[in-house]
């Protein structure tokens, strides 16, 4: 179990698209993007706890069970290579010559998400649930749905205990062990 304290905060990601490039439009690549960031959760061994794709952005609430910095390289890593390999397999040639990566000896020719990511340590349970509520308002906010559930690309289910039975991602929120009020 995990509380959330100044001594155990948890962490709050978010990271954008090379360009702010809209690549989440489709459900499939949202689709990929999200099997990507479960696979990334396993090989980085931590958890998640809350998540939201948006088309041109991404926000996360995971365990700080590593640095920050390693916990992005997994999730931008492993997103970055399925979506990339997958737009190349479709032939997506316009996507792949936007996101080619302008800069020179770099190891890879296309670059998905920005350097830069934002990082903000979590260290209440008031502060927890204004992040949770911000990133299940997000979908809303943009337009795309009237509540946050109706949002497939979200954790606003699993949290409303009313999780579909396909779940793009398994979220972790038992783990936490909230203080008694």
């Amino acid at each position: 179990m995990l509380r959330i304290t100044k001594d155990s905060p948890v962490l709050f990601l978010t990271f954008v698209t090379n360009c702010r490039l809209p690549v989440f439009r489709s459900d499939r690549l949202k689709a990929i993007a999200a099997s990507a960031f479960a696979e990334a959760a396993i090989s980085g061994q931590f958890k998640l706890f809350a998540y939201v794709i948006m088309a041109d952005h991404v926000h996360v609430i995971c365990s700080n069970d590593r640095t920050p910095s390693d916990t992005l390289r997994f999730l931008k890593g492993i997103s970055a290579k399925r979506i990339i390999d997958h737009l190349k397999e479709r032939g997506f040639d316009s996507s792949l010559r936007k996101l080619r990566n302008r800069k020179r000896g770099k190891k890879q020719s296309h670059s998905l998400w920005q350097h830069h990511s934002n990082t903000f340590f979590i260290t209440t349970e008031f502060s927890f649930m204004q992040k949770l509520n911000y990133i299940h308002l997000n979908p809303v906010k943009e337009g795309l749905t009237a509540l946050p559930s109706e949002y497939r690309y979200s954790s606003a289910r699993i949290w409303q205990r009313k999780p579909f039975p396909d779940e793009p991602i398994q979220i972790e929120i038992d783990l936490i062990e909230w203080s008694k009020r």
